[in-house]
């Protein structure tokens, strides 16, 4: 990737140490360092590890490995799902299993402390840990991972059932890592696992100053276990009773990627393929290269030379780059200059932008261009230019996904007491889909924008609304998430809304922000910061640490825990959540929804029972609100 190879082209005088179990052949870095820094470059290569692997291919249902695992004391076990929903599921029904002792679960609990699980998936994952269960995925907030890491290090967790993600960049001791496939969905296809994944997972087993060695399980696929199984029962039968059964064999389920002991050795066998590139060029390289002292237009195309890229795509590089200068200079984010300046530029980023100004998102650009769209006096101003922000972000899909399921829940039902046909409403379903505000305001000029720069042909305009939605609805992200149940994507949406915020206060140049886009926009970093503040303290800390120090948002690290930042030291924020907050409850009063104002403060609130006679009088004398 191209944050992986700026370092080495771009700092020739810096010794480098480049470490990695899996980087495989490693010949062009052997040959092309010694030309680019002037030093000699030393291999250090050994295929031993401290701890050796024991690999072993087995024909038999996890449950049954699990409990062979217990049995023999080869825990704590890293089950590896491919599925965020497969690895819950499997924790799921661990919970029948008895994996800790009494004294063990006091030490989880001791551990866990004063730990904040919230409602959702949070109480899910709390039952999980006392019970010796771990949970890991990229689907959940950022500090109940790090909560299971902690558990794991202390050796509190018996089995963590979870995804790739541990496998990668997490120091957590494991003794059995258990594979319960050899394929995985990469995002365009079902595939086998290449070497330097199956080594990166695998390679988890095993802890230093604990184990002689670690154990690595691949299992085979769930109906050649099963006709394995019934293969073994007919067998025994047969020599029971001596008559020969014919089995009908199990198949794999259609598209399914198969494997067996033979794929297994061979991923063993295999040494990690070699790295390939994957540069790219983006605006924010561009802005970057060119806001530099010097010849901006030279850097970059030595940057792109220089690279580790094929000649082909070098070509590709370098017409992309021109693009995208263009672009920019259309935007006025960077202008050019008729005299070089102090600094020795040509070009360089546009003087009155702030100075925390970043296109991060391709579309960034667009976004710009489609603010002068806007009436800045109208009411509905902020909430337009968030759904111009959310239009040039990826879409969060499980969120959509809800929205489009409830909307289409709600157009069955009015249809149905509109009294129409069954095949009419089918047909009238097929045009229903997820809230999509300004969309036909925005892409008719997209495709004026996408004919004069056709590089955004890969990058289509997403017009959705999960930050207006969450503000319109005045929800809290508990909420949000129990509206649309979503609680196993907790982390996917929290992700996206600190991507919102991140690139409302980055893209949005200060002089087109309104007071009350301000508003806004601080309500949205405070929301994100409540529920998990890891996503923004870090990012905030780099961007200005004395400002950051100063709102109290540290990171969780410095403050010693994973508790939120007070939520009165934004006052602005939290004036706007407060308000936010009542707003919610006048409309479920309005709506009478006694249970829903009783489920919105839990224990400690009002019941509904003590709802209903406090508003009992005000419906009396006035009927509505």
């Amino acid at each position: 990737g191209w944050a992986w190879q700026v370092p080495l082209l771009e700092l020739p005088h810096v010794q480098f140490v480049l470490m990695s179990a899996t980087l495989g052949d490693v010949s062009r870095f052997v040959d092309d360092l010694p030309r680019r820094t002037g030093r000699e470059v030393a291999v250090v290569r050994s295929a031993e590890r401290p701890i050796p692997l024991v690999h072993e291919f087995r024909v038999q249902p996890i449950t049954e490995v699990v409990d062979e695992l217990l049995a023999t004391h080869q825990t704590p076990a890293y089950l590896v799902h491919f599925t965020q929903a497969a690895a819950v599921e499997r924790a799921q029904s661990l919970l029948s299993t008895k994996l800790l002792t009494r004294e063990e679960k006091d030490r989880v609990a001791e551990e866990i402390g004063a730990f904040r699980f919230t409602a959702g998936f949070g109480k899910t994952l709390s039952k999980f840990v006392r019970n010796g269960i771990g949970v890991h995925h990229a689907g959940m907030l950022p500090r109940y991972r790090r909560l299971v890491e902690r558990l794991a290090q202390a050796g509190l967790l018996k089995v963590i059932c979870g995804t790739d993600t541990l496998g990668v960049g997490i120091n957590v001791p494991i003794r059995t890592v258990v594979l319960t496939a050899l394929a995985k969905y990469d995002g365009t296809s079902v595939r086998l696992l290449s070497a330097r994944e199956f080594h990166q997972i695998g390679g988890r087993a095993g802890r230093a100053g604990f184990d002689t060695s670690g154990l690595v399980i691949g299992l085979a696929p769930d109906h050649v276990i099963e006709n394995a199984k019934a293969e073994a029962k007919a067998a025994a039968k047969s020599a029971k009773d001596g008559k020969t059964r014919k089995l009908v064999k199990k198949k794999p389920p259609p598209g399914q990627v198969s494997w067996g002991q033979p794929t297994f050795d061979r991923l063993v066998a295999a040494p990690p393929e070699a790295l390939t590139s994957s540069f790219a060029v983006s605006h924010s390289m561009l802005l970057n290269v060119l806001d530099r002292p010097g010849n901006g237009h030279a850097d970059l195309r030595r940057l792109i030379d220089e690279s580790y890229e094929p000649e082909a795509r070098k070509v590709e590089h370098e017409a992309r780059a021109d693009a995208l200068y263009d672009a920019l200079l259309d935007a006025e984010v960077i202008e050019e200059l008729t005299e070089p300046d102090d600094f020795g530029r040509t070009v360089r980023v546009t003087i009155d932008l702030q100075e925390t100004f970043a296109l991060n998102q391709p579309l960034a650009p667009f976004a710009l261009a489609a603010l002068d769209l806007l009436d800045p006096a109208a009411d509905d101003h902020p909430l337009d230019v968030v759904s111009i922000v959310e239009a040039i972000l990826d879409d969060p899909r499980p969120v959509i996904a809800a929205q489009v399921s409830k909307a289409k829940g709600e157009a069955v039902a009015s249809m149905k007491a509109a009294g129409m046909e069954y095949e009419e409403r089918m047909a009238e379903l097929e045009q229903v889909t997820h809230p999509r505000p300004l969309a036909e305001l925005l892409e008719p000029m997209f495709d004026v924008y996408r004919d004069r720069h056709p590089w955004v042909s890969e990058h289509p305009l997403r017009p959705k609304s999960v930050v207006r939605d969450l503000w319109e609805r005045a929800m809290g992200f508990g909420d949000y998430i129990r509206h649309h149940q979503l609680a196993r994507s907790e982390g996917l949406v929290l992700r996206y809304l600190s991507d919102a915020y991140k690139t409302l206060s980055r893209t949005i140049p200060d002089d087109r922000k309104t007071d009350e886009l301000v508003d806004l926009i601080e309500w949205l970093g405070e929301l994100v910061r409540q529920v998990d503040s890891s996503l923004l303290d870090e990012w905030e800390a780099l961007r200005s640490p004395d400002a950051a120090s100063a709102h109290g948002h540290g990171t969780p690290t410095a403050r010693g825990d994973d508790s939120p930042p007070p939520v009165t030291s934004n006052r602005r924020a939290f004036s706007i959540l407060v308000r936010n907050a009542l707003f919610q409850r006048v409309e479920l009063i309005a709506r009478r929804a006694w249970g829903d104002l009783e489920d919105l403060d839990g224990e400690d609130g009002w019941t509904k029972e003590r709802w209903f006679e406090a508003l009992s009088p005000y419906f009396d004398q006035h009927g509505t609100v």
